[in-house]
């Protein structure tokens, strides 16, 4: 699918154009189809994993905080 990028970008630009015009549901459509298409690319297989730890590590870190079971200090 060479022609992948094409569609992100005028997926993107739709997006900005929807935002634009104040049209926010199409916004958020035009922006959801570019994560998909970028998602299907093989630059962006990664994302989702990506994704994931960077969650992962921010719950671990905000467990403690948030269940008062750290130490002071």
């Amino acid at each position: 699918m060479p022609s992948v990028g094409v569609l992100i970008f005028f997926a993107i630009v739709g997006a900005i154009i929807c935002a634009k015009a104040r049209v926010p549901g199409g916004a958020v459509v035009f922006a959801l189809v570019a994560i998909v298409l970028f998602v299907s690319t093989p630059v962006g297989a990664g994302l989702p994993s990506a994704v994931a730890t960077f969650l992962s590590t921010l719950d671990n870190a905000a467990t403690p905080a948030l269940s008062g079971s750290g130490a002071v200090g």
